[in-house]
């Protein structure tokens, strides 16, 4: 469940448009903690964490498999085979607490993450009326970011009292789950897409412990676009009778790639705070495997 209100949003790409009211293409910012805009390399490891660096070539999975081709032919400039793209190209770190799990890498560079960003903006519908709210202590309120679901054919995913059916897969979020397959072993088969219009937009602390999901599977969470802040609070820090826990803070950078491996998600809530010096849009990705009725 997510506890959190919205504010209006530009839905262009950066809220600014030129003087022929076309939109201006999307330009990153690479930001840190603090919210302030700077320059990082594009495989620098992620703020607020000491994370382990596993050996070169190793997946999540310990695979070295050639990614090989996912989806053939360019679509809209994209080479969706994602040509050249290999586990021993990728550098995975990894942060381990107390029945916390994660794996963290940049999976795309960052021309093929921006194309990706202009096709998922182009193409990606997100949910209007009664399906943009959540219900929170009993009141709807609208959500703070944009929403919206795809997987496999008759799948649903149920939170914060609505009902979201998943749309047929469009061919660039296919090729991507894919991909996925390949680079981690696990299959997904249903994703949500959050758009995230500036800092303002936000994911309070929340487990994703619905009863759709296996528990048992890892949630994949690709970020296109703005880097964002975001948080692991673990359960026994909260409450009344909290007790004294580490957060784990990382940046999520344009084009990485995090899995929140099992059992991460039983113990630990998360989100992705409110950032007021934070300007440009992200897309979240957050591939998920739906239990089949």
């Amino acid at each position: 469940m997510d506890p959190t209100e919205t504010k209006k949003r530009d839905s262009s790409v950066d809220g600014r448009a030129d003087a022929k009211g076309k939109r201006k293409k999307r330009q990153p910012e690479e930001t840190h903690t603090n919210g302030s805009a700077k320059e990082v390399p594009e495989e620098s490891v992620a703020n607020g964490t000491n994370w382990e660096l596993l050996p070169n070539g190793a997946s999540v999975d310990g695979k070295d498999d050639s990614l090989g081709e996912v989806c053939k032919g360019p679509y809209k400039g994209i080479d969706l085979s994602f040509d050249g793209l290999t586990t021993s190209s990728m550098k995975w770190r990894k942060i381990r607490r107390e029945n916390l799990d994660l794996d963290y890498a940049i999976l795309f560079s960052r021309s093929v993450a921006d194309a990706l960003f202009d096709v998922l903006e182009e193409e990606v519908e997100y949910f209007t009326g009664d399906l943009a709210k959540v219900r929170v202590f009993g009141k709807w309120r609208s959500i703070p970011r944009k929403q919206g679901t795809y997987g496999d054919e008759g799948l649903s995913y149920r939170y914060s009292g609505i009902l979201t059916p998943a749309r047929p897969w469009p061919r660039p979020l296919r090729a991507i789950r894919d991909l996925l397959v390949r680079v981690t072993g696990h299959t997904f088969n249903f994703v949500l897409v959050n758009r995230y219009q500036d800092g303002n937009d936000h994911m309070g602390e929340h487990k994703d412990d619905e009863k759709e999901l296996d528990r048992s599977a890892p949630i994949a969470s690709i970020t296109l676009g703005q880097p964002r802040d975001f948080y692991f609070k673990h359960q026994d820090a909260r409450g009344r009778n909290k007790k004294f826990i580490d957060k784990v803070n990382i940046v999520l950078e344009h084009g990485s790639l995090l899995m929140m491996n099992y059992p991460t998600n039983n113990y630990w809530y998360h989100a992705l705070p409110t950032r007021k010096a934070v300007h440009g849009p992200r897309i979240n990705l957050t591939f998920r495997t739906l239990i089949q009725k």
